[in-house]
Order: C-alpha cells, then sequence, then structure tokens
C-alpha cells in the first residue's frame, strides 16, 4: 500500500502519518530522508527521535530508499521534499536527471511488499519563488509529487491538523 500525505509546512503531515503508522503496527520504521545541515539540524534530529521513542526503528538515508529490506513493515518516509533536495543538489540543479533519478529509486523501493507513508511538502500552494533555483526546485517538487500520487492507492491533504482525503 502506498499512502501520500501532503500539506503545507507545520500542517500536521508526520504526526498524522506517525499517528497511522502506530495504528497499523506496534514497530513501524522511520525513514528519514534529511541530510545533516548543521549542528542545530542535528539536535533537532536527535530530539525528534527521542520524542518518537524506541517503538520506531530508526533509518537515516539521504536518496538510497530501497537498498533498506523493508518487507512486511509499515514505513514512514519523512519527507518527499528534502529525499528531492538531495537529489537536485547532487545533481546541481539539474531538474531532469534528479526527476528520472527519483522516480527510479521510487519505483524501485515500492516494489517491495510493505505499507509505505510517504510525507512530502505541497510547495506550490505558496507565490511563484523569486528565484530561478526556487523555481526550478519547486518544479521538481510538484512533478514528484504527482508522480507518488499517481500510483499512490490514498492521498491525503493536510490543512491546519485536519486530512482531507483526496483519493
Amino acid at each position: 500500500m502506498i499512502m501520500l500525505i501532503t500539506g503545507g509546512q507545520r500542517s500536521g503531515k508526520s504526526r498524522y502519518a506517525q499517528d497511522l503508522a502506530l495504528s497499523l503496527t506496534p514497530n513501524p520504521v522511520y525513514l528519514a530522508t534529511s541530510r545533516i545541515w548543521d549542528e542545530e539540524f542535528r539536535q533537532r534530529v536527535l530530539r525528534h527521535q527521542a520524542d518518537r521513542g524506541p517503538k520506531w526503528t530508526n533509518i537515516e538515508e539521504e536518496k538510497l530508499l530501497s537498498r533498506h529490506d523493508l518487507t512486511g513493515r509499515v514505513v514512514v518516509i519523512d519527507c518527499v521534499t528534502l529525499w528531492c533536495t538531495n537529489f537536485f543538489f547532487d545533481n546541481q540543479g539539474q531538474v531532469e536527471a534528479s526527476l528520472e533519478q527519483i522516480k527510479r529509486e521510487f519505483d524501485a523501493l515500492v516494489r517491495q511488499d510493505a505499507t509505505f507513508l510517504f510525507v512530502t511538502n505541497e510547495l506550490g500552494l505558496g507565490g511563484v519563488p523569486m528565484d530561478e533555483t526556487q523555481r526550478k526546485f519547486t518544479d521538481l517538487q510538484g512533478w514528484v509529487n504527482q508522480y507518488i500520487a499517481s500510483k499512490a492507492d490514498k492521498v491525503v491533504l493536510m490543512v491546519s491538523g485536519i486530512a482531507l482525503k483526496i483519493k
């Protein structure tokens, strides 16, 4: 099963995904895609890991999500936006190369027999970014979200902590 949970920043996406995962299994997997950019962010990651507690299996993976055997597990992938960021920067802002690599990795991951809860941001709900790099990334993020949504069994839009069923 593939589910996409999308919405704006601080809309309740991660909390919704984590609560859903815990309702489906006593020992879910949290697959974190962020790079550690600085010490403040490292502390934030450690705080989030501690908040989730011992029920969770925490995996830190910047890009190659499919290299982990997740068969039979309930997995929260948090988040698609940070995952896309890693490809985008490694490809020096080349949108097409990033998009193809992300699609290939997504397809490889979801071949596993598992329940996947993808958390992502709806960047396109805001205004048009002022600089070229931000516009390119917003385009990439939108196309990745569309791709995942097209493959998903369910899509939920989070607005102010409220889950709205889209698909």
